[in-house]
């Protein structure tokens, strides 16, 4: 399975907050659209950086409650991993695992295309496994 049958079930939309934004602007959409990271974008193209709920959590014992008049760009995560709507999900998860986002920025011909979470990738491979299963019972079923 590929980022892009993630995308096709999910859709490709994508929060983005741009990088002069205030901390707390950010933490009110991520409440209301339910979700627990933004891409940072000036304009809803390019991939600046990744601002998560850990980097606010880091931004408050660093900065106190002053953090939430701070622009995002004071922590947000910058450099973070991309990846492609070919990438395989397996390739994903071994980027996850090894750099511990939980969010990752789908990039096409350099702009932004959608975003993929740890509970994307996760619902996804739970429902393989149910094909599997169920391929696999109805396989021994047919042949005893």
């Amino acid at each position: 399975m590929k980022v892009a049958d993630v995308l096709a079930a999910k859709g490709a939309e994508v929060e983005t907050v741009r990088p002069d934004a205030k901390v707390v602007f950010a933490v009110h959409r991520m409440r209301v659209q339910n979700v627990g990271a933004l891409v940072v974008s000036r304009d809803g193209l390019k991939v600046e950086g990744v601002l998560s709920e850990r980097d606010i959590v880091r931004g408050l014992t660093r900065h106190g409650a002053g953090l939430l008049e701070m622009g995002v760009v004071a922590v947000m995560s910058r450099g973070g991993p991309t990846c492609s709507p070919e990438d395989s999900l397996t390739t994903v998860m071994g980027v996850m695992t090894r750099t511990r986002n939980r969010h990752i920025p789908v990039v096409a011909d350099g702009r932004l295309c959608g975003i993929v979470s740890v509970g994307d990738v996760v619902k996804h491979r739970l429902e393989d496994m149910e094909l599997e299963t169920s391929v696999l019972r109805d396989a021994y079923l047919t042949h005893h």
